[in-house]
């Protein structure tokens, strides 16, 4: 096979991603997941029936505290969680294909051609002792027919798309070389390289100071703006939520409480658990001086949840009923804003001008 016929351009290649993707909205669209795992204690739903999709060219954002949920049920996804969490229900219906029924060889050619994740620790998730050219051209000669000088040219292009400066001198550098910005954006050239349709992005600017976050989130959205693929972003940054996400689910005790577009849910939130995030973080707008209000108490036990809402005994607005009667996710009014609230009407009513 020819150079021109196996290594064709990669932008040409985006491109023709980026149409097709055009023409089938819905890339990734998860119903009623839920998985579960055995401790001493009894089992925990550490995803508890969540439904959820992203279409082409958009941004979800994920958002909740840690062990709520968020990376478990994309680790789920993807068929890369712990050997001890077991998926019990639900479907993962990825660019039409059922995930969960698909063979490990299956899921194997989907991850990087399909799906991609960018992890949260690029130190620990490259190889130390080789090259990054080596570790992304393994990642091409792994799904593509093509030999090591049309891979490494192809890696070279990819440091360069993610803008590392010198591309085909860093190439020959081992990770411990780059800074943690620069190792981040080698993450993502290696999951960009296959033209996934899904890119999930689990706290990509973790350790990061400011200037370097916005860089890597502005190389995000650029990705996805040039390509057309989805993006999952998994963060407990609000900030970078209303900067760059169009969709939101906020995940508490391994379930979504709320889920709607990005501007009503900071405009009109819906379920106390949101308000209180939003109550936690300074604000631009308040007097200097002014306190935070942290969220009291901790996240519940999953191996014993309460009877009703998980997040009752932290609610400041909590009824009786709402300690035995477990709230669904129910249209907030309207199908494009829901709640897992009994009493969200009471915060619809408090957001109302007077």
């Amino acid at each position: 096979m020819t150079h021109e016929a196996t290594g064709a351009n990669l932008a040409d290649g985006l491109d023709t991603q980026a149409a097709s993707q055009a023409a089938s909205p819905v890339v990734l669209d998860v119903r009623g997941l839920v998985a579960e795992v055995q401790t001493p204690r009894g089992s925990a739903r550490l995803v508890d029936s969540v439904s959820l999709s992203v279409a082409a060219g958009k941004t979800l954002a994920v958002v909740g505290e840690s062990g709520s949920g968020k990376t478990m049920t994309f680790l789920s996804v993807l068929g890369i969680a712990p050997p001890a969490v077991r998926v019990t229900a639900g479907q993962v219906l990825l660019g039409g294909r059922d995930v969960l029924a698909s063979t490990p060889e299956q899921l194997r050619a989907m991850r990087g051609t399909v799906v991609s994740m960018v992890f949260q620790d690029p130190l620990t998730a490259l190889n130390p002792v080789f090259t990054v050219g080596t570790q992304i051209s393994e990642v091409l000669r792994a799904h593509l027919p093509i030999s090591a000088r049309e891979a490494r040219e192809r890696a070279v292009a990819l440091l360069e798309r993610v803008h590392i400066p010198s591309p085909a001198r860093r190439l020959d550098d081992y990770p411990h070389q780059f800074s943690g910005g620069m190792r981040q954006r080698v993450l993502i050239a290696m999951a960009i390289a296959l033209g996934p349709r899904v890119l999930i992005a689990d706290e990509p600017t973790t350790a990061l100071d400011v200037t370097v976050q916005a860089q890597i989130l502005e190389l995000l959205t650029q990705l996805r703006e040039e390509t057309g693929m989805a993006l999952v972003l998994i963060t407990h940054d609000l900030g970078l939520v209303a900067r760059h996400a169009d969709d939101v689910a906020v995940f508490y005790a391994g379930r979504i409480v709320e889920r709607t577009a990005v501007d009503p849910l900071f405009a009109e939130p819906r379920h106390p658990y949101t308000t209180s995030l939003f109550r936690s973080i300074p604000r631009l707008d308040e007097a200097p001086g002014t306190k935070l209000t942290p969220i009291a108490g901790l996240p519940p036990n999953l191996t014993a949840l309460p009877p009703g809402c998980a997040f009752a005994a932290r609610c400041d607005m909590r009824a009786d009923d709402c300690t035995t009667r477990r709230p669904e996710l129910v249209p907030a009014p309207g199908p494009d804003h829901l709640s897992a609230c009994l009493y969200w009407p009471r915060l619809a009513a408090d957001a109302s001008p007077s």
